[in-house]
């Protein structure tokens, strides 16, 4: 969506509004989550964004090449079941976790076949973490939850090599468009299978609209606008709060209080995700979520 809003905010702040506004659209999600259940939340946020952004660019599926459509199909795909699984993964442990967590598959792809023993430091930073909110007495953090989160970050961590590539060969815009068409594709069975024609009701249409627009169109649109004006690394190292404004949402919105123990894996994540992108090489991939 363009906006004299979101072209009038300078590009740090734009970034953390974007950060407030995709954990706002979680918060969200997980506030309708007794309601409809994250399969059904899911497909409410993927298909009205997908609506939306089709609308917006209005992309046209004609002269794809071969390449083209195994590219954006798998980039669709593949940010389909990140969204997917990590719904279900916050379903089941807090927010923050949850998001803490998922950020293990960027920041191991970030530090992936390096050798530097700085690196390796920031592995242990990020293992320590994981280790601290492990349910080691059987009481703790729900073990199916961890891993769906985690699983999520190793999804996110495949879409982003793909966003990689897809950039080479096609125009952004149209590639997430069309990849949100194959993103609705693979939610739309799962929820439907979970009973999402009987659950859903007129009111949950505006809840979904405004999930689709706090968790994608207003966040993409800001994180575009600061990239043009401020280093991928910067960019980087801004995105790496998002699980501490994760916690704060949970929090905030939803009432989940985290542990000690788990406020301080948050916060070894987050510096292991902000050291990793301070000491890496030259890398111009980029993190955005849909």
């Amino acid at each position: 969506m363009k906006t004299k809003f979101a072209i009038s905010i300078p590009p740090v702040p734009a970034v953390i509004l974007a950060i407030i506004s995709v954990q706002g659209g979680a918060a969200i999600a997980k506030g309708i989550f007794p309601a409809l259940g994250p399969a059904s939340t899911s497909a409410l946020r993927i298909v009205l964004s997908a609506i939306i952004l089709f609308i917006y660019n209005r992309p046209s599926l004609k002269n794809l090449s071969n390449a083209q459509w195994k590219a954006v199909s798998l980039y669709g795909l593949t940010l389909g079941a990140m969204n997917l699984v990590f719904y279900f993964a916050i379903a089941r442990i807090p927010l923050g976790l949850g998001v803490t967590l998922e950020f293990i598959g960027p920041l191991v792809l970030a530090i992936a076949g390096s050798k530097r023993i700085l690196d390796f430091l920031w592995v242990i930073l990020a293992a320590a973490g994981i280790a601290l909110i492990a349910p080691w007495s059987g009481s703790g953090v729900d073990l199916l939850g961890a891993f769906l989160a985690l699983l999520a970050g190793a999804f996110w961590a495949g879409y982003i090599v793909m966003g990689g590539k897809i950039s080479k060969i096609m125009d952004e815009g149209k590639a997430v468009t069309i990849g949100m068409l194959f993103a609705s594709a693979l939610v739309l069975p799962v929820a439907v299978f979970d009973g999402l024609l009987t659950k859903v009701q007129p009111h949950f249409l505006l809840t979904g609209l405004a999930l689709a627009l706090l968790s994608s169109a207003i966040p993409f649109t800001l994180e575009m606008k600061a990239l043009k004006k401020i280093p991928a690394k910067t960019f980087s190292i801004l995105m790496s709060l998002e699980p501490a404004a994760a916690a704060l949402s949970g929090l905030i919105f939803l009432h989940e209080y985290l542990s000690v123990n788990e406020w301080l894996a948050v916060a070894l994540v987050i510096i292991a995700s902000g050291g990793a992108t301070l000491t890496a090489k030259k890398q111009e991939h980029v993190a955005l979520e849909c």
